[in-house]
């Protein structure tokens, strides 16, 4: 850096030529990514009230300039693929979608590379801006492929809309598209990737002048014409009128047809809020069907338990009789055995009573219809067995008859 005195005044060169320079730069990269926003925030409410009157197709130029500006937008700042020369080719924006998109459920990526009419790489991103657009899935793509930051980052370079709080609007902005049917052919020009894309800034280029700054207008023309030439009076004066009158015109009848398409609006709102309120009331009366089933099937199931509680309090009955019947029956075969002839034949007519006692008993109806089915198992045969030795000769009758007095 060279510095030079000229009477007190010191004048340097050299060193802020780099700050002006990156300054500049920053300034001019800003503007561009706010220009881009802002045009395609434009092409897309122009999108909108297009779709209210007619299709959107190939041959809508609203739909032709969004198409360009959002090739803008995706290719703003896009890296070029570096070869193995060192050479860096210029890429195209769906080499960036190809892969961040791949996580979109049900995506079209694999039908748009083989499509047989595409060949370049420009023309199948222009397929999928179609593509996506007909499936109403261009936000979701949008917004999937700038999630995937490390992607975004590998594709772009610094500065890039998609690298910068922009990228958040454009996804928003994007979503209003999801309402609009699209119709494009895959096989036209619009197709055709030998030529860049060229956004028409004209439509939004529009200046309308507000009611204060035409009669301020009109004010100086009557000045003028007062105190300027005749023949300026009649002539200057018409034009101003007659644009007033059709600017007023055209003024309401956009506000005729918002207003129509409020009506629309509002009547497709009602018809869906009556919908919607059937459908809850259906839900209501159905939930409340499927409440008092299930307060039917808790009570079902609570008297079934306690049947079973008192089966098994039954069972439990049976199963003590059963043992005390068989400690009898064990003590009074051991008594038989220590008693002689006349004795044993006394005892077996005793036991014989005991046996027809026992055949007349019935079966607990309880025990009966829990066991109904296990009637050809084998320990059920062994209960009714033990059933022919139920009323044995307890040990008190047979110690008191004189038969079993000891010798």
């Amino acid at each position: 850096m060279a510095s030079r005195s000229f009477g007190g005044l010191s004048v340097s060169r050299g060193g802020g030529g780099g700050g002006g320079k990156k300054s500049l730069s920053a300034r001019n990269a800003a503007v561009e990514r706010r220009n881009l926003i802002t045009v395609c925030r434009f092409s897309v409410k122009t999108l909108i009230d297009r779709s209210c009157f007619e299709t959107i197709d190939d041959s809508s130029p609203e739909f032709n300039n969004f198409a360009a500006i959002l090739e803008q937008i995706l290719s703003h700042r896009l890296k070029g693929q570096v070869t193995w020369f060192g050479y860096e080719s210029p890429r195209s924006f769906w080499d960036y979608i190809r892969v961040a998109c791949r996580k979109v459920s049900q995506n079209c990526i694999c039908s748009i590379e083989n499509m047989e009419n595409v060949s370049s790489s420009r023309a199948k991103g222009r397929a999928w801006i179609r593509v996506a657009l007909m499936e109403k899935h261009l936000s979701e793509y949008i917004s999937t492929a700038l999630r995937d930051f490390k992607t975004t980052r590998r594709f772009y370079e610094d500065g890039a809309i998609v690298l910068g709080e922009e990228a958040n609007m454009l996804a928003g902005m994007l979503l209003g598209l999801n309402a609009i049917d699209f119709s494009f052919c895959l096989k036209g020009e619009g197709l055709d990737g030998s030529f860049p894309a060229v956004i028409d800034y004209t439509p939004y280029l529009k200046y309308i002048q507000s009611s204060d700054s035409i009669s301020s207008d009109e004010e100086e023309l009557r000045t003028l014409g007062s105190s300027g030439s005749e023949s300026s009076t009649p002539e200057n004066v018409g034009p101003p009128f007659l644009m007033d009158e059709n600017s007023w015109f055209n003024k309401c009848k956009r506000v005729k047809q918002k207003y129509q398409l409020t009506l629309e609006q509002k009547g497709y709102l009602e018809e869906l809020l009556r919908l919607r309120e059937n459908q809850l009331s259906e839900s209501v009366s159905q939930n409340k069907i499927l409440l008092q089933r299930i307060e039917d099937s808790d009570l079902a199931h609570k008297l079934e338990k306690e049947q079973l509680e008192y089966i098994i309090v039954e069972l439990q009955d049976q199963l003590k009789s059963y043992q005390s019947l068989d400690q009898l029956s064990a003590e009074v075969s051991l008594s038989q055995t220590s008693l002689d002839p006349g004795q044993l034949q006394e005892g077996d007519g005793k036991q014989d009573t005991l046996n027809l006692m026992s055949e007349g008993k019935e079966d607990t109806p309880s025990l009966l219809g829990l066991c109904g089915s296990l009637t050809s198992v084998a320990s059920y045969k062994s209960l009714t067995s033990l059933k022919s030795n139920d009323y044995l000769a307890s040990p008190t009758t047979e110690m008191t008859s004189p038969g079993l007095t000891p010798s």
